[in-house]
């Protein structure tokens, strides 16, 4: 089939049914990844397969039964949201990547060691899940992963996901400039008082502590009073 080398595969199976769309490599990426909003440009054949390959048609009645429409671009679009998509070996290596950074930082956020307090270095988490041979998914957030990688390393090193109250008290001259960032991290109650400072209780997973203080320190030039809950 003539262009089908410039292409990706998305593949589709519903019921006993297989269906395939050919879609252009970076366009069809990028919506499958969710950074392309819009479909157009994303097909590269105006077609639903049986077998791109081979150039192997679905029949409209298929489709029909099992999309509720012959559509071919609602078909297509569902297809190649819930389907899976061949990547080129390349984009496959940077999603990952990518992904895998993500998830480390994330995990690193919402953990800590439970023997020192603190928060595990990147370069830990990274180690511990490349023991457990975690494999990270290209197309899944990092959140949806999230859980399933602190089991996943919770065997090779002491992990726990404790989250942690501080009280805090933000002079007048800061507290206004200061609300948008403590937000941030999840304010279970605050209080406005007469002098116009700032009274918050916030709640945050145990790993983003120091990043917490670091940046409620800058931001009040150190004369916020905290108190761990």
């Amino acid at each position: 089939m003539a262009g089908i080398e410039n292409t990706l595969i998305a593949r589709y199976d519903k019921n006993s049914n297989h269906f395939e769309i050919l879609v252009d490599p970076k366009n069809g990426y990028d919506f499958k990844r969710g950074a392309k909003k819009d479909f157009a440009n994303v097909l590269a054949f105006d077609e639903v397969f049986k077998d791109a390959k081979k150039g192997e048609r679905h029949s409209p009645s298929v489709i029909q039964k099992e999309f509720g429409t012959t559509d071919v671009q609602q078909v297509a679009q569902k297809i190649l949201r819930e389907g899976e998509l061949q990547l080129t070996t390349e984009q496959r290596r940077k999603a990952v990547a990518e992904k895998h950074a993500q998830l480390v930082a994330l995990i690193a956020k919402n953990v800590m060691d439970p023997r020192t307090k603190t928060p595990h270095p990147p370069a830990r988490i990274e180690a511990a899940l490349e023991e457990a041979r975690f494999q990270v998914d290209a197309f899944k957030k990092p959140e949806e992963e999230l859980e399933a990688a602190i089991d996943a390393i919770r065997e090779i090193i002491p992990v726990s996901t404790e989250h942690v109250k501080v009280a805090v008290r933000i002079p007048a001259p800061y507290a206004a400039k200061c609300y948008g960032m403590i937000k941030e991290f999840g304010i279970q109650k605050e209080e406005w008082a007469n002098d116009g400072s700032l009274l918050v209780v916030v709640e945050m997973p145990a790993g983003v502590q120091g990043a917490f203080y670091d940046r409620l320190n800058n931001a009040t030039a150190g004369n916020a009073e905290t108190r761990r809950l």
